[in-house]
């Protein structure tokens, strides 16, 4: 199986690189720090497709040094180490071939200063994805200098790297592939199809292929490739490799074909959105088999263990709410601890708490009952608080009423005073229905010893 045409036109030197102008053109930033051989370590914060990975890769190739690579989403703090312990004897073997000649040559009057090996480069994509903990892990080799950090991110390195890798980085912001730069992508991408398949291929029309790719360079490639591709096959046949009759491209035929093709050409955005559909209605609907199998397929499939979580969190208001209000805080403490240790460790906790939101009993009342404020607020605008209830922190707003006939619920019996809460014309408006589970139920019985006359319940 051939690999992707986005790897298989993956440049091999920077001159190659297409786009980042701004940083990798005549005399920009980061082409100089690549001329000078002095490269800081930095983060690529950009969105998908745009080059971050390539461009680490070409910086290793130009600068010759070893080029190091984890991913944030499959790797932990123990192999960090190992990877650190690699720059580490890569060092030392390099400053032993370093040093002084052998006996048996003359020494020069004045050796020169010895010049400090480069440091190779250690690339890790995703970095938003390590937890404090794994990033921790990579401070003191960036500040020794024995390896040269590159991180890439399509989220805010202010929020998602910790301050002090930040503070030891340049951030060098990516930007989405131009018209023209596209432009120029699909000539190259058509130019290899016709080297190595033999096809004749006439883009007449590329708009449909530029909107489907949203300025994401591998998005365009992978819509090139389906098309091509399918094209090629129907004109050529099963079993041969050559045709005659070019194959033509305009907006409408790639746009018919992608729309069919959408399972392949964009596999990951369908799986992101059905799965944890299916994650979230497998726990609404108590099945705790279904919700570890659907947790097992996202983690799989390189899902932000964040985002998960942060998921769960509603569901635990939305779904189970005061049916059983521990649910929420377990929530949220697995928010927290994915936080803290990150993957793969979080997986345990993450799958915990899966299992115990879909065993718990289920209550959207809470959900619907804010619901059903918001709609009678956009009804009836903001009415009036009724007087009695109003903050009267002046002699003024006392002697117009407020706060009169205020009745402090601890002085009664039962902590409760009978009186009226809502505004002039909600009177008596039932927004929170319990739901029916037990504890529901048990609030029921509460409220009804105190407002059956009132609400009704």
């Amino acid at each position: 199986m051939n690999p992707p045409l986005a790897e298989q036109l993956r440049p091999q030197q920077l001159s190659d690189y297409i786009g980042q102008s701004h940083l990798m053109g005549e005399g920009a930033v980061l082409q100089k720090a690549i001329q000078s051989g002095t490269l800081p370590s930095m983060i690529l914060w950009g969105p998908p497709g745009v080059g971050k990975t390539t461009l680490a890769y070409l910086i290793s190739l130009t600068l010759q040094r070893p080029f190091f690579t984890l991913s944030a989403v499959q790797s932990g703090v123990k192999d960090v180490r190992e990877v650190l312990l690699k720059a580490e004897a890569y060092l030392a073997d390099s400053r032993q071939r370093q040093k002084t000649p052998s006996l048996f040559e003359a020494p020069a009057a004045a050796p020169p200063a010895e010049k400090a090996p480069a440091p190779p480069i250690l690339f890790i994509d995703e970095i938003h994805r390590f937890s404090k903990s794994q990033q921790d892990s990579l401070l003191a080799a960036v500040e020794k200098g024995t390896v040269t950090f590159i991180g890439a991110t399509t989220e805010n390195p202010s929020f998602e790297v910790i301050t002090p890798l930040l503070s030891r980085c340049q951030v060098y912001v990516l930007k989405s592939l131009s018209s023209e730069e596209l432009d120029l992508m699909i000539d190259r991408a058509v130019a290899y199809i016709e080297r190595h398949h033999g096809w004749t291929v006439e883009v007449r029309e590329s708009a449909a292929l530029k909107r489907i790719s949203g300025g994401d360079g591998r998005k365009l490639l992978n819509a090139l490739d389906i098309v091509v591709s399918l094209l090629g096959g129907r004109a050529t046949g099963a079993g041969e490799s050559e045709t005659d009759s070019p194959i033509v491209l305009t907006d409408r035929l790639v746009g018919d074909i992608i729309q069919q093709n959408i399972a392949t050409y964009d596999r990951d955005g369908e799986n992101h959105y059905d799965l944890i559909s299916a994650f979230i209605k497998s726990m609404r609907g108590s099945d705790p088999n279904a919700a570890v199998y659907y947790l097992g397929r996202m983690l799989a499939g390189g899902e932000d263990p964040k985002f998960i979580a942060r998921r769960m969190l509603i569901l635990a208001s939305e779904d189970i709410g005061n049916a059983n209000p521990n649910a929420l805080l377990l929530a949220n403490a697995c928010f927290d601890t994915v936080h803290k240790i990150g993957y793969p460790e979080c997986r345990i906790t993450l799958s915990q708490t899966a299992i115990y939101l879909a065993c718990s009993p289920k209550s959207n009342a809470a959900y619907m009952a804010i619901d059903v404020a918001l709609e009678k607020i956009k009804q009836t605008g903001d009415l009036p608080v009724p007087l009695q209830i109003r903050n009267a922190p002046t002699s003024l707003m006392k002697d117009l009423g407020y706060g009169q006939n205020y009745r402090y619920a601890h002085d009664y019996e039962g902590n409760f005073a009978d009186m009226e809460f809502l505004p002039a014309g909600l009177e008596n408006f039932k927004f929170y229905e319990p739901g029916d589970n037990p504890k529901e139920q048990e609030i029921r019985r509460h409220l009804r010893q105190l407002w059956r006359e009132k609400y009704g319940y």
